[in-house]
This record gives C-alpha cells, structure tokens and sequence, in this order.
C-alpha cells in the first residue's frame, strides 16, 4: 500500500533525534509537509534537501514549555497530525534516583506530548476541520512496568503517556481524531550501540521500521485505530 501524505501538514517534535529523524524522512517520502519545533541548539543538518521546501524548522519553540508549544500551534496552517518523538531516558535504582531527574523526564516524556496533544486538536478542530491524528511514544517499560526495574521513574513516565493515549483514544474518536502510541522496546540507534556493545544489534527495532508504523497509524488510511498502544519490539 502506497501512503500519501500529498497537501497535508504534520508536526514532529523531537525531529533531531535518531527516531524523531527517520519519521520526518518517512513523512518526506510520503509527501507531507513537516513542522518541527526546535530549541536553538537543535541540527537538522542530516535531513533530505531535496525536500528542504517542505520542511518548516522552529527554532526557538522548547516542546516542554506550556506557552511555547501554545505559541507554536497557533502559528500552523491546518494540521493533519502530530507525532510526539520526544522523549529522555534515565535509569537508576529508587534510591538513586533524584527530583530533578524526575522533573527531566516528566518534562519530556508527558507534559510535552501532553501540551503538544492539546494544542493539536484545539487546531484540528478549526475550519476546516475534518479529523486528524495523534501519534506519541511509550515504550516496552512503559506498558510492561515490572520490566521496569532499576528505572522505575521512566517506566512511570512511560506508563502516564500510554494511559494518556487510551483515555484520548475514546475521548476524541468521535470527531474523527485516532488517537495512538508506539511503544518500542531497545531501539538500534548509534547511543544504545555504544552504550551496549555486546549486544545482539540484529534483534533490536530498527528507527525506520517504528517510524514506518507511526507513518501508517498517522495515515488517512488508518480509519479504524485508536486508543492503541502498539508494541514495536522488533526480535528483542
């Protein structure tokens, strides 16, 4: 099946990342228009110029802060979806574990796909509204907690953003608005490779293979999931 995302407009948050970049080339591919909020810091250096009229860098937006990502979507033209790739990882015991860490990835692994989530549809429910799709990211942890061990404060994380999207799923579904989320479990990226070099890299989920799932659950071929929290595990 051939997706087309010709004419329609998508926000990707976290687009500097290993998986936020392959989901921007997937959507590229399919023709989308892509809307990448971004702190100063952020490069986008590795993306395809060839489709560089259809991306719309920015700079400036910091996806954790309420009023920034407020801002942000009241800039768009009317949007088709939003993909929340966002996200921080830390692992460490109970005891081990401090607030401010805590604070780090509730900031990004809840309260911005949160906050990007509802501006989204207080945009897609302008005229014309005609639907739309969210899609974020959990993870193994998130929806397996007692897998959690030793990084209970992510699982949480993780865990609040799947309730979120099956809470959603149902509350929006009406309008013609799916909610949905991935949960992948260790991805092959270049930081997980080196942060375990032993590991079995051909049994983890590849970026492009969860992106092409977010791809398709953000697809107006998708008429009929929602509330779904898809595990993308890969042979892991």
């Amino acid at each position: 099946m051939s997706i087309s995302f010709f004419g329609r407009h998508i926000v990707i948050t976290g687009a500097s990342g290993a998986l936020g970049s392959a989901v921007v080339s997937s959507f590229l591919e399919a023709g989308a228009t892509c809307y990448l909020p971004a702190r100063e810091q952020d490069s986008f250096a590795h993306l395809d110029s060839a489709a560089a009229d259809r991306v719309k860098v920015a700079k400036g937006v910091d996806p954790t802060n309420e009023a920034s990502v407020t801002a942000f979507y009241e800039s768009l033209p009317a949007l088709w979806a939003s993909v929340h790739c966002i996200g921080s990882y830390s692992g460490a015991p109970l005891t081990e574990t401090k607030g401010a860490d805590v604070e780090r990835l509730l900031a990004a692994n809840f309260l911005s796909p949160f906050y990007c989530t509802r501006e989204a549809v207080r945009r897609m429910r302008r005229p014309p509204a005609g639907g739309g799709r969210i899609i974020s990211v959990a993870a193994r942890a998130g929806i397996e907690p007692r897998g959690g061990s030793g990084m209970a404060a992510y699982a949480a994380t993780k865990s609040a953003i799947a309730g979120l999207t099956e809470a959603l799923g149902e509350e929006l579904a009406p309008e013609g608005i799916l909610v949905n989320a991935v949960a992948p479990s260790l991805m092959d990226t270049p930081a997980n490779r080196k942060a375990m070099p032993k590991a079995d890299f051909s049994r983890w989920p590849k970026v492009e293979e969860v992106a092409a799932t977010i791809v398709w659950l953000a697809s107006p071929e998708n008429l009929l999931v929602r509330s779904g929290v898809v595990p993308v595990y890969g042979r892991s």
